[in-house]
């Protein structure tokens, strides 16, 4: 790690606070019906976050449809109290997966690197497949935005290995620090 990364990581927030958004229009359906919803994918990040020391202050279940993706990361990014933004779900190539085009327009910058390094990590654990995320990270009005695939697999990976070790650091300069 650079000098320069390794004091802006010192300087960035240590302790932040998310929204967590799982898109799948199944377990909305579920969710609706009063039905029990397992969320395997969005229970694995809310347990990552904390046993970091990070708090959740906003989770929901979110059906794929752009319009309510939009509007639910939009009421996060209005939010005093979310820091950052994680979605998982929607990212891939059908035409139900709708996450990425709802939430890219509200980006101020795209930050390519994330998805080129997820796909690139994932690559080595499932291969050629990697090539069909469509995984994206910016910021908005001072917060990180993540947009992840729903696998659990593919959730472990990038909330340990990417937003984890970056998501402070990238609100650091996402605020103008």
């Amino acid at each position: 790690m650079s000098e320069t990364s390794r004091v802006h990581k010192e300087e960035a927030p240590l302790i932040l606070s998310f929204a967590v958004f799982t898109v799948s229009t199944s377990r909305f359906r579920d969710l609706q019906a009063g039905r029990k919803v397992v969320d395997e994918s969005g229970d694995l990040i809310v347990e990552a976050l904390k046993a970091q020391g990070h708090s959740v202050f906003l989770r929901e279940v979110i059906s794929d449809d752009r319009r309510l993706i939009e509007a639910g990361v939009k009421r996060a990014l209005e939010s005093r109290n979310v820091d950052a933004i994680i979605t998982c779900g929607g990212t891939g190539i059908t035409p139900s997966d709708v996450t990425i085009e709802a939430v890219e327009p509200l980006f101020d910058k795209q930050l390519p690197g994330f998805g080129e390094v997820f796909r690139w990590l994932s690559y080595e654990d499932i291969g050629s497949a990697a090539v069909m995320s469509r995984a994206v990270a910016g910021v908005a009005r001072g917060k990180a935005v993540f947009c992840l695939p729903g696998s659990p697999q593919a959730v472990k990976l990038c909330v340990e290995r990417l937003i984890l070790p970056e998501a402070g650091h990238i609100i650091l300069h996402a605020r103008g620090k």
